[in-house]
């Protein structure tokens, strides 16, 4: 991998991987919807000479292929948010892979784990049967058959399947990013889901290493990947570690049905989250076995020093 292409680059998993790809010294490309939050973006790293900016539409194939100049990898971060799910995922990648096709570029696909529906392994491997079913896990399921279309005979594809996640770069649309974000300004906060059923989360910038690594093999191409956590941690677990980290201890309020039917009222996206609250009472587990077995370790931060450094973050970006 010599030069590189995030769509999305200032979202949660975009940023992080943009991180990771300039630190090691590949060129990239950010591309983005708001120039302003790109230059905020690329400051907050230094401004470093191995990034460049490109402002476009990632529903718009021509403004992809415009800004992609000779990158041979590109990153598919972009999402679209809950309640748009349905009607916007597989144009916008359709968008992403057409553009991909013209020029012959490899695609690495950032997804979650609804495809999977519910849990059938203790540790769900790659081969995990795909029995998606609610509404959002149906159209993931779709989402990743169109990825892997013979449609797209110039474009290789990967898919990296993330659990929830956290770190410096998740923002609201994350599940845990918009909890971690107001225990550090030490405000009220709410959780979404059970507190008490330990559950797995990633720290996005040991995701964006293994995304990295997984990029640069080509036998990687063709194939879905894991992307592990760091093990398991309840929602009370992750509470006291953050409100340690700044010594207040604003009340944390844990939204379940009933909450998220409410407030769905008024904000769209928090109705939709209801048909995936399962995945917080049955969580499943990703195996790292795969993983492991073709690149090497998974790097696992401990979530005391992963939590602690993204609320001290946070706290400095206020």
């Amino acid at each position: 991998m010599i030069k590189a292409i995030v769509i999305g680059a200032t979202g949660g998993s975009g940023a992080a991987i943009t991180a990771e790809l300039v630190k090691r010294g590949i060129r990239t490309i950010a591309f983005g919807r708001s120039r302003q939050k790109l230059e905020q973006f690329a400051a907050s790293l230094g401004n470093p000479v191995n990034l460049s900016l490109a402002i476009g539409d990632a529903f718009q194939p021509d403004d992809i292929v415009s800004q992609a100049d000779g990158a041979d990898v590109l990153f598919h971060c972009a999402n679209v948010p809950y309640h748009e799910m349905v009607d916007k995922l597989i144009p916008l990648g359709e968008s992403v892979m057409e553009a991909a096709n013209r020029f012959g570029i490899k695609v690495v696909a950032i997804d979650g784990i609804y495809p999977y529906g519910r849990k059938q392994m203790d540790l769900v491997t790659e081969d995990h049967p795909k029995q998606p079913h609610t509404k959002k896990g149906k159209i993931r399921l779709a989402y990743e058959q169109m990825l892997f279309s013979n449609r797209w005979s110039h474009a290789k594809v990967m898919i990296v399947r993330l659990p929830d996640y956290y770190g410096p770069t998740a923002n609201e649309a994350s599940y845990l990013g918009s909890t971690l974000q107001a225990i550090a300004a030490g405000k009220m906060a709410f959780f979404i889901g059970n507190m008490h059923v330990p559950r797995e989360y990633v720290y996005l910038p040991d995701a964006a290493a293994m995304i990295a690594e997984l990029a640069g093999k080509e036998f990687a191409y063709g194939q879905n990947w894991h992307i592990p956590g760091s093990g398991v941690i309840s929602g009370k677990e992750i509470v006291r570690i953050a409100q340690a980290s700044t010594g207040s201890a604003k009340p944390v309020i844990s939204l379940k049905k009933a909450g998220l039917s409410l407030l769905g009222l008024a904000v769209p996206v928090m109705k939709e989250v209801v048909e995936m609250l399962y995945l917080t009472d049955e969580p499943l587990t990703l195996s790292g076995e795969k993983y492991e077995r073709f690149i090497g370790p998974v790097p696992a931060t401990p979530f005391e020093e992963g939590i602690s450094f993204t609320i001290r973050t946070l706290q400095e970006r206020k």
